[in-house]
């Protein structure tokens, strides 16, 4: 079975019709009620949804089904994409150090603040991110710009040259990126 879950809150008919289609589709499928819902639900993991026929204030992962009746193909739609999005929106913003990178919007954040980011300067510090680690120019070269020449090139300095610059400027960071003797490395 899945591992996402719908909470069906306040909403016993409706349980009992997802409840029958389970297996079909692929969910786990919980009835909770007023008391049970803090102990279950976890707004902002995009594992759950909660599904309410009245809208509960402050919460952003809940599906309202107001529209009854409605087709079971129209149900199960809503419910697919709203999962869908849920999964997309927690796949595209990782933690990198204090910031917050939108990986989809291209867009570092630390507060308030925010600096757009081109493609490969997202590239170079998810790469340098996953690794942890010093990582050599040729390595740069390979793995974020799919050179394999051996010839001299300054790409890799010159975009972690702008790159420091822009978060220098923006983030008043100059140790973001670091110069190691066998490589740079996000800090």
């Amino acid at each position: 079975m899945n591992n996402q879950t719908l909470l069906i809150y306040d909403f016993d008919y409706l349980f009992e019709i997802l409840i029958e289609l389970q297996k079909e589709l692929n969910l786990n499928i919980i009835n909770v009620s007023k008391n049970d819902l803090p102990n279950i639900f976890v707004d902002g993991n995009p594992d759950q949804l909660l599904i309410t026929k009245k809208l509960i204030p402050n919460i952003k992962n809940q599906q309202l089904i107001e529209d009854f009746p409605i087709k079971i193909s129209k149900l199960i739609e809503k419910i697919n994409l709203r999962l869908l999005k849920l999964k997309f929106s927690e796949q595209s913003e990782i933690k990198v150090g204090k910031y917050t990178i939108n990986i989809n919007s291209r867009e570092m954040k630390l507060n308030q603040l925010k600096i757009k980011l081109t493609e490969k300067e997202c590239d170079l510090i998810t790469y340098l991110d996953k690794l942890n680690k010093p990582v050599s120019i040729a390595e740069l070269q390979s793995n974020v710009w799919d050179h394999q020449s051996k010839l001299e090139s300054h790409t890799v300095e010159t975009h972690i040259y702008r790159l420091r610059q822009k978060i220098s400027n923006s983030f008043n960071d100059i140790d973001f990126i670091l110069s190691k003797k066998n490589g740079y490395q996000i800090k």
